[in-house]
């Protein structure tokens, strides 16, 4: 099978895997409704799925190690079925939403790091930005029709068919990467896997890499508190002045499904241009881009629907924009034998403070009174600006480092 041929059903299969991770999400304005949620409630269980969804590419990065990408992404992808759908199914309040959400985000991290190893043990260095851009361009893809299908059927059908119509992704994922994998050779790096915290360990010591881990880790901040806040939202600025209600909720989502769908272009485009100028240059580029849009943002809520959506898509293209590049660049920084303990350290530390992000929003959002308040969202989406602050720092770094060499062929 050509390269060509193989990332593009990859990618195909990633996007159905990511059907389910914003389900939640797009249906958040009707199920506080329904469940009579709190903001910090519902932002407690988006926590929930990140929580369980660290906790998952912690495991995987190790288990990639030992037994290999391609065996660990297969096995996974049937845990991410079943919970998928046990979520989809059973949630019924607060509590068991957040004990099944968290579930899924648990049995979800295994299209994910492993997804690109399997990219990065493919492609060459000089073409890999550009690859790993694609599968990072999938997801956002999922993510849009996710959002897509559920502004449809919410309206015509309710937020239950929403989420199990995004919980069937995963199923049709699993089926599609099973047989694009079928040739592909499952490697194990031997040197790695027999003493894991020594991988971790030498990881940890690796300077260069680590100030990747940590740009990574306050860029994780800003973009899961604005994929799981951007559907609400959205619905607030389209009902503002107005009664809202279900119409106004699935105009937000489907808006929202348009600024994901758009942003597959920034995860391209970033990937591209990291191998033409460079993974730091790139980074600093898209990380300041988006931080005028977190401090801004939230601010606009009074102003003209079409300028909310426009500066959304811009939000979308330039957080999501850089974060190939740092998977990308994490590849190029650390030996193969221990890739799946930089993943794990990633994982842990990123997902670790971007899971804080949602219920860090919900709460500023109480505090300042509510989602009726206008300041409440200009604050909260400030917070998550000031949360990503220290990003463009370690990137600068990291630049400044002899090691960036490494990366891009030399164009750092």
């Amino acid at each position: 099978m050509s390269d060509g041929r193989w990332i593009a059903l990859l990618c195909t299969a990633r996007a159905g895997f990511a059907l389910i991770f914003v389900a939640y999400s797009a249906s958040l304005g009707l199920l506080k409704q329904d469940w009579g949620l709190s903001s910090a409630q519902a932002g407690l269980i988006q926590s929930a799925w990140h929580a369980g969804y660290l906790v998952s590419l912690f495991a995987v990065g190790f288990l990639a190690d030992r037994y290999g990408a391609k065996r660990t992404f297969l096995a996974a992808s049937i845990a991410a079925c079943a919970s998928g759908l046990a979520f989809a199914l059973f949630a019924k309040g607060f509590a068991s939403a957040l004990l099944l959400h968290g579930l899924a985000g648990l049995c979800s991290g295994g299209s994910y790091t492993p997804g690109l190893t399997l990219v990065a043990e493919r492609f060459p260095a000089m073409r890999r930005g550009r690859a790993m851009g694609y599968y990072l361009a999938a997801a956002s893809l999922g993510y849009a029709l996710s959002l897509w299908l559920s502004s449809v059927l919410v309206v015509s059908s309710g937020w239950r068919t929403a989420l199990v119509a995004c919980a069937l992704g995963p199923v049709a994922a699993s089926v599609l990467a099973a047989w694009v994998l079928r040739g592909t050779r499952n490697l194990v790096h031997a040197a790695g896997y027999a003493n894991p915290m020594r991988a971790l360990a030498e990881v940890w010591r690796n300077k260069p890499a680590m100030l990747a881990v940590w740009a990574y880790v306050f860029h994780s901040w800003e973009l899961l508190g604005m994929w799981a806040r951007l559907p609400t939202y959205l619905g607030v600025v389209l009902a503002y002045g107005h009664a809202g209600g279900t119409g106004a909720a699935g105009l937000g989502i489907a808006f929202a499904a348009l600024t994901y769908f758009l942003s597959t272009v920034g995860s391209i485009g970033g990937g591209v241009l990291s191998d033409r100028w460079g993974r730091t240059a790139v980074i600093l580029l898209m990380s300041l881009a988006s931080l005028v849009c977190s401090f801004t943002f939230g601010w606009l809520i009074a102003a003209p629907a079409w300028i909310v959506v426009a500066v959304a898509i811009a939000y979308n293209l330039t957080a999501i924009g850089d974060s190939s590049v740092y998977s990308t660049a994490l590849t190029e920084l650390v030996p193969s034998h221990c890739l799946g303990a930089a993943w794990a350290l990633r994982s842990v530390l990123g997902f670790g403070f971007g899971a804080i992000s949602p219920w860090a929003f919900g709460l500023v959002l109480d505090l300042e009174g509510g989602v009726r308040t206008d300041a409440a969202w200009g604050w909260a989406w400030t917070a998550l600006g000031v949360g990503a602050m220290l990003g463009p720092i370690a990137t600068l770094r990291l630049r400044a480092l002899r090691e960036s060499t490494q990366m891009a062929g030399g164009k750092r």
